[in-house]
């Protein structure tokens, strides 16, 4: 992000810290940081509490990572990155990579047909009751705490903001950093409640939660193939405006 283009909404101190908290909410709604872990929570049989806080943690730490990385990036080698994306071999890769995904969003999700207990929800009974106790178990848990938060990478807009906001800001390096461990704290916050009120509040919340999770069960692939689409179209309309492949509609 370019610090230009911040300069004039400069924040410090707690109005920076209001205004990354308020960014951490947003991220908080996500489908990684909420949705999945709702649905997780409406597992049958005895909950087992770690095992969300594992798939919380591992989103919260890829979060934290990216959140390195592009603060990293930030301080060193922007400069650079912005030439090479405004390269025309970098756009057309751009265009290329917009189309593939919204062509292959129409793919994604579909009638399937339905007889018991779908995979996702047996192995979601495996992966956070004490039904399955396979060794391995939570592996594939934080492979799709990964997963979810590597598939709105792009999409992330209120973190690359907040990252944004705090690479302009006053803070060395390692509050910086301290920083954005509270940003990836509170963006879990809101599932981390929802879990504790799962514990002490089952039969209350047992009704809401199903609800929501029988949405998910019909609706989640159509989602997907519509966030993919929605972001292969955004990158491949970036990239021809940038081509300026529309010039000949003016």
């Amino acid at each position: 992000m370019d610090p230009d283009l911040l300069s004039g909404v400069a924040l410090t101190g707690p109005a920076l810290l209001g205004a990354l908290a308020l960014l951490a909410l947003v991220d908080s709604t996500s489908f990684g940081t909420l949705l999945i872990p709702t649905w997780l929570l409406l597992a049958p049989g005895r909950l087992r509490p770690g095992r969300i806080l594992i798939y919380l943690a591992t989103v919260a730490g890829f979060y934290l990572l990216i959140g390195v990385v592009l603060l990293t990036i930030a301080a060193t080698v922007l400069p650079q990155l912005m030439t090479l994306a405004a390269t025309p071999a970098f756009l057309w890769a751009q265009l290329v990579v917009g189309a593939a995904l919204l062509i292959g969003s129409f793919f994604i999700g579909g009638k399937r047909k339905r007889s018991g207990p779908g995979r996702f929800a047996r192995w979601r009974e495996r992966a956070v009751t004490d039904v399955g106790e396979e060794a391995g178990s939570l592996l594939p848990l934080m492979g799709l705490a990964i997963a979810a938060a590597a598939v709105e990478v792009a999409s992330m807009l209120p973190y690359l903001v907040g990252i944004g906001l705090l690479s302009t800001s006053e803070f060395d390096a390692g509050t910086r950093f301290l920083v954005l461990v509270g940003y990836c704290i509170v963006m879990v916050l809101p599932a981390l409640v929802l879990l504790g009120l799962r514990i002490v509040a089952a039969r209350a919340m047992e009704r809401p939660l199903a609800r929501l999770g029988a949405w998910m069960e019909k609706n989640a692939a159509e989602a997907t193939g519509w966030i993919v689409g929605i972001i292969g179209f955004l990158l491949a309309r970036a990239a021809a405006v940038e081509l300026q492949l529309f010039d000949w509609l003016s």
